[in-house]
């Protein structure tokens, strides 16, 4: 998985169809890029070849010899043991280019289903093992496109559809019926599930959580400004990362909360792109972060999304920064556990779209098959297979 691989992206597919065939596998940290050691047979090599994935055989003692490289360095070899099922949180309605996680799951060929408020308050999130949260805005403020795009068909489609959900599901708003799949995505990691959100999903799942006794979406409703007590109403013990951040108190600026350090929403106090880095995990102690951050670049082209990236004086001290861009007040990729499960945000919305506007044509994995911030996606997608073991820290 280091430069001389010809498709990073589908090499996680030909990992993850091993093993939904019921085979094992092995997950070489830190060694060239994160590789994989897979059991070779004609129909891996098939697979690999329609891929256009590159493999290389190795016999036996090619592996002790890497086994030996592994043991004496910042390397280890962790076994992954079963394909996780995966699910996306996505409106019936949402274009499936719109997501860079549904992209890249296609483009890997990883199977997954989909599912929605009505899926989530019946219960079904217990039958998957990895869930994924498309950019829904859980204020129910729909992301307050309102601002620039009154009128769309798309946003009054968007706001038919939860309103009718709203209503089959017996809640009374929108914002209600968000707060109570946002409580229940929360059970879902405290009960052990594996959470990867992008965009705005990060920033406004935090804020669902913590206003459990305020009305954030009073003002989006009204046009008022918000309630000047509403910040003192939260209650940041439910969030997962967050934690004293301020809200948005003017209807008529597109921002959420102080939580985004980038503010691309709120027009002159959008920051500049630069570039962030992951952070070296001891391979050994620290397996998880170290999964998270296998890549061939350490150092990648910061992108947009409605929430960008998450201010460090805004998260609570338990919180793991996987990725940051240097001297800046704000880091790009952090990770977490909540109960049995952990949770993983990831700033922005599309790692080869750095401006995405709505209207723009799909992103075209076959352009980016090395792209190494679609391999992060692709590393929180494939690491709830790893067999669990005690931590050191």
């Amino acid at each position: 998985m280091d430069d001389s691989q010809s498709e990073h992206l589908k090499a996680y597919g030909v990992t993850y169809r091993v093993l939904q065939a019921g085979l094992s596998a092995e997950w070489l940290l830190n060694y060239r890029g994160g590789s994989f050691l897979l059991p070779d047979s004609d129909a891996l090599r098939r697979d690999a070849a329609l891929a256009g994935v590159k493999v290389e055989p190795v016999d036996e003692g090619r592996v002790t010899a890497i086994r030996g490289e592994i043991e004496g360095s910042n390397m280890d070899a962790v076994p992954l043991e079963k394909a996780p099922k995966v699910a996306v949180y996505v409106p019936p309605n949402a274009a499936p280019w719109d997501d860079a996680v549904t992209i890249t799951l296609q483009y890997a060929g990883i199977a997954f289903d989909k599912v929605w408020d009505h899926e989530v308050l019946g219960g079904r999130l217990s039958n998957y093992d990895w869930l994924h949260l498309h950019h829904e805005d859980f204020t129910g403020q729909y992301s307050k496109f309102y601002l620039i795009y009154a009128g769309a068909p798309w946003l009054a489609e968007m706001v038919r559809l939860n309103g009718a959900a709203a209503r089959q599901l017996g809640f009374g708003t929108v914002p209600d019926l968000k707060k109570a799949v946002a409580r229940t995505i929360r059970e879902y990691v405290g009960n052990g599930g594996f959470l990867f959100a992008m965009c705005t999903a990060t920033e406004t799942l935090e804020l669902a959580l913590a206003a459990e006794r305020v009305d954030i979406a009073a003002a989006f409703a009204d046009g008022t400004p918000m309630d000047p007590q509403a910040d003192a109403k939260l209650d940041w013990s439910a969030s997962l990362a967050c934690d004293g951040a301020h809200l948005e108190p003017n209807p008529a600026i597109a921002s959420f909360s102080d939580i985004d350090g980038h503010q691309v929403n709120a027009g002159a106090r959008r920051q500049p792109l630069g570039a962030f880095k992951l952070f070296s995990f001891s391979a050994k102690i620290d397996p998880v972060p170290t999964m998270l951050v296998q890549d061939h670049r350490q150092v990648i082209t910061d992108f947009y999304g409605l929430t960008t990236s998450f201010m460090r004086s805004r998260l609570k001290p338990s919180v793991t920064v996987l990725a940051d861009e240097e001297g800046a007040p704000w880091v790009k990729y952090i990770h977490g556990d909540h109960g049995k499960g952990t949770w993983t945000f990831f700033g922005g919305h599309d790692p080869e779209d750095q401006q995405h506007q709505i209207g723009d044509p799909p992103t075209d994995l076959s352009l980016h098959p090395h792209s190494p911030g679609y391999r992060l996606i692709l590393n929180n997608v494939l690491f709830p297979a790893a067999k669990k073991r005690e931590l050191k820290t």
